[in-house]
């Protein structure tokens, strides 16, 4: 079983999207994945409720400091998977990173484009396990407001978004390839929602880690080819209009035996 990698930049990933080592990573070398997989472009415009986690002082400025996706909840908080927050992601406490922005209404990651907020509050969910990823889920508060419009619904328990078979579409600013190719600009890949036997059997447990349904979510394409990876982690899944996950896990990126693992925003306790 491949070893479970969660879906943020981390030290030689950060490193590797700066242009500073080669172009190709192995994945399973670092502790997250990369960008979307088998997407295609998408403007901030006509979706201004994704959002970048930036720091330039711990990831560079190439990219804007990117290291995470989050999307917009309310104007004033902005969603993202926990391990993001986490020491392994920014090699210390996230009270440390000073310069911890959120980029809004920026579709290309080197233009000036949109507002870069800062954080004045980061919570992460009291239910978030680091060791099995379960409940990846954190909160960040934003010195200043985005307009009501930049805020997606996210989806209740039950909500038929969630319903296997249901088209979905992922987001964000990470690997395209699975090998340490990053993108500048923002993307989206079509995923379906699958049910959790598909994650169930991809994810049994040990080194490949275990999926849980009770506050994950499965999907991907069951071809492989469309996916999550480095850089992606945070970033929306949404499904019929709503919000229905959160970028969390997976093993590599694109892989037809591996669907991508996302946090169950309708299951899991806000901080």
């Amino acid at each position: 079983m491949r070893p479970l990698l969660v879906r943020a930049l981390t030290g030689t990933l950060a490193l590797a999207a700066a242009g500073v080592l080669p172009p190709l990573v192995e994945p399973t070398s670092a502790a997250a994945d990369s960008v979307v997989v088998g997407g295609f472009p998408v403007k901030v415009s006509d979706t201004p409720w994704v959002v970048a986690l930036a720091s330039r002082d711990r990831f560079g400025g190439t990219r804007s400091g990117q290291f995470c996706g989050g999307v917009v909840i309310a104007p004033t908080k902005v969603m993202t998977a926990a391990h993001c927050l986490s020491r392994t992601v920014l090699g210390g406490d996230v009270a440390q990173v000073k310069d911890l922005r959120v980029i809004a209404g920026r579709t290309e990651l080197t233009s000036s484009d949109g507002r870069e907020i800062p954080v004045s509050d980061s919570r992460v969910s009291p239910a978030y396990n680091p060791l099995t990823n379960g409940s990846d889920l954190a909160v960040l508060t934003l010195a200043e407001p985005l307009p009501a419009e930049s805020v997606i619904p996210v989806a209740p328990e039950g909500d038929q978004a969630y319903v296997p078979g249901t088209a979905a579409k992922v987001y964000g600013w990470g690997d395209t390839e699975g090998n340490g190719r990053y993108a500048t600009a923002l993307r989206a890949a079509d995923v379906t929602v699958l049910a959790d036997r598909n994650c169930q059997t991809a994810y049994p447990g040990g080194l490949g880690g275990r999926y849980d349904a009770a506050t994950m979510v499965c999907a991907g394409d069951t071809r492989g080819g469309r996916d999550a990876c480095q850089g992606d982690s945070g970033g929306p899944l949404v499904a019929r209009g709503k919000l229905i996950g959160l970028v969390s896990w997976g093993s590599g990126c694109g892989r037809a035996d591996s669907p991508g693992v996302y946090t169950r925003v309708s299951a899991v306790p806000l901080p």
